[in-house]
């Protein structure tokens, strides 16, 4: 199966940046990071979990470094972009990916996993990006994660669905609210890509997985899912000088999954 999991690295497109990728411990996040790194930036990571942190750095390499924090929690975000204020004085790229979701029909929905993932999703990609801003300068780029679950109407996704739709609406507003600033905002909504969080989030065994994944395959343009590789190539792309005429855009990187 050809797929552009390799596609070309530019060892100069980010030489020189300063770059923020939260949940950038494990799937899209931990591909994008590994992919700045290689075209040259300066790339912090940060998660929940100290020990999947080290792990990530170990396979990003290129001095990439990992700060413990949760995004939901404004105490931890400042004291992140402390850390990147002290040693750098600057961000000039912000991937803005921490979320999660579980699924809950209409009718088993809970408060606890209302506010879990709208702490999450919503709040915390919010001061992500609002607490960002004075380390930004003029040719800085943000690039959020959203999903085509936000226009899809997947069943038992509701709660998660509504995040990324949140999402999206902020990017809108975002842009406008940076005009004159040469801060640019972007969406990106993955389609379906297997990641770990199938298993830490969802709670989907080996076989579940695999039906799964049969049975968006079958219904893709494409005829297959897609790869946090591929994910990341475009991030990369939104973050970067050739793509400077594009603001408040959601790009769709999903087989076609959403657009037929």
């Amino acid at each position: 199966m050809n797929t552009a999991n390799s596609s070309k690295i530019n060892v100069e497109r980010h030489a020189g940046k300063v770059a923020l990728v939260t949940g950038g411990s494990s799937g899209i996040g931990l591909a994008t990071a590994k992919r700045l790194a290689l075209e040259g930036a300066k790339v912090y990571i940060t998660g929940r979990r100290q020990k999947e942190l080290d792990t990530a750095v170990a396979d990003i390499g290129h001095q990439a470094t990992a700060i413990q924090g949760d995004v939901a929690d404004n105490a931890d975000l400042d004291r992140i972009y402390q850390v990147i204020q002290t040693a750098e004085g600057r961000l000039d790229l912000l991937f803005a990916n921490a979320g999660g979701g579980e699924f809950a029909p209409l009718g088993a929905i809970t408060e606890a996993q209302f506010h879990k993932y709208f702490n999450i999703n919503v709040k915390g990609t919010l001061f992500t990006v609002q607490k960002a801003l004075p380390l930004m300068r003029p040719g800085s780029s943000i690039v959020v994660t959203g999903s085509i679950a936000a226009v899809k109407g997947l069943p038992a996704f509701g709660v998660y669905a509504a995040t990324k739709a949140a999402l999206r609406s902020f990017v809108r507003s975002w842009a406008t609210d940076l005009k004159g600033q040469g801060i640019r905002v972007n969406i990106v909504a993955p389609g379906t890509v297997v990641t770990p969080a199938y298993k830490s989030e969802l709670g989907l065994n080996d076989e579940q997985i695999e039906q799964f994944v049969a049975q968006v395959s079958e219904s893709n343009p494409l005829g297959r899912t897609g790869t946090s590789e591929e994910i990341a190539s475009v991030m990369s792309f939104l973050a970067s000088d050739e793509a400077s005429f594009i603001t408040a855009t959601e790009m769709f990187v999903d087989g076609g999954q959403a657009q037929i």
